[in-house]
């Protein structure tokens, strides 16, 4: 997401670097209840240098992988060279919404990065009505040239290229415009199993949106927040087999790390205990399904 633009959001709730080959130490805490942070951003400058720490002290908390999400047409080549890095990372190729502004739009790199065998979905795509820029009008042709491309590269024939088939699914960026959104996905001939409403905060209403449609849902540090107590409504309301737990790092910490910026991938362990509590799950079940939610949509599990 783009940076200013999240800060100002985060507020609003009140609610590049050295590489090594192997970034997850042996540590055996939280070994019993390991998770992935499904969306993280490791290519922010927040992470500038910090990756082998951040990823070690995730680790620690018991999340053993994270995927670091695409946001533009050049951040996507940063995101799968991370994850070429590190085994224990994965990546995404696509352009956010807010970035929908900054062309020109280099869809090769999409599909190259696409390509990859660490990538395992396409996105973040979508629609975002809370900010005034971009506009919808520029917005909306960038989800539909994505979509478009996302359809031939099903087929193996994209940006006037012959190439494997990808059957990747899709990391949805959607703020208050379910309305909007979900229609137009709807046209696709996309599973609407394999989408993700990733970083999702509205209500009953929204939740239910999403799950008649089909998609799955993903949490943030946002739902350990005492007073988003419309969302903890909503997350009664979703399924166990359709939850993912992610940060958005370096944006959104949980409790009880409030406030700290940035945020990072381990804090995914304090957003998946407070999750499992309002699912009235015990933890260690709550992880063995959520992994097995990962494993399926994103053709990930937790390593050992």
């Amino acid at each position: 997401m783009r940076a200013g633009l999240l800060g100002i959001w985060a507020q609003a709730l009140h609610v590049r670097p050295t590489l090594a080959s192997n970034p997850f130490p042996t540590h055996h805490c939280y070994a019993r209840s390991a998770v992935i942070d499904t969306h993280c951003h490791l290519t922010f400058p927040d992470f500038a240098g910090q990756i082998d720490q951040t990823l070690a002290r995730a680790r620690d908390l018991g999340v053993r992988g994270c995927i670091t999400i695409s946001t533009t047409t050049q951040d996507c080549l940063r995101a799968r060279e991370i994850a070429q890095s590190y085994p224990n990372v994965w990546h995404t190729s696509g352009v956010h919404p807010c970035y929908s502004d900054q062309v020109p739009h280099i869809w090769e790199n999409i599909l190259d990065c696409a390509l990859s065998p660490k990538c395992v979905a396409w996105g973040e795509l979508g629609l975002d009505k809370a900010h005034a820029e971009p506009p919808l009008a520029v917005q909306r042709p960038l989800l539909d040239e994505q979509l478009a491309l996302i359809t031939q590269a099903r087929q193996g024939r994209a940006c006037g290229r012959t190439h494997r088939p990808l059957d990747l699914p899709i990391v949805l960026h959607c703020r208050e415009a379910f309305a909007e959104l979900i229609p137009i996905l709807r046209a696709t001939s996309v599973d609407p199993a394999r989408f993700v409403f990733h970083c999702f905060t509205g209500g009953p209403d929204d939740m239910r949106a999403l799950l008649d449609f089909g998609a799955m849902v993903s949490l943030t540090g946002v739902a350990t927040y005492k007073n988003a107590r419309l969302l903890h409504e909503a997350i009664r309301l979703a399924p166990l087999d359709r939850i993912m737990i992610e940060t958005d790092s370096p944006f959104l910490s949980p409790e009880p790390k409030r406030g700290v910026r940035p945020c990072e991938p381990g804090f995914a362990r304090y957003t998946a205990e407070a999750v499992a509590r309002l699912k009235e799950t015990p933890f260690e079940d709550f992880c063995q399904v959520i992994d097995a939610n990962t494993k399926r949509f994103f053709g990930v599990e937790v390593p050992g």
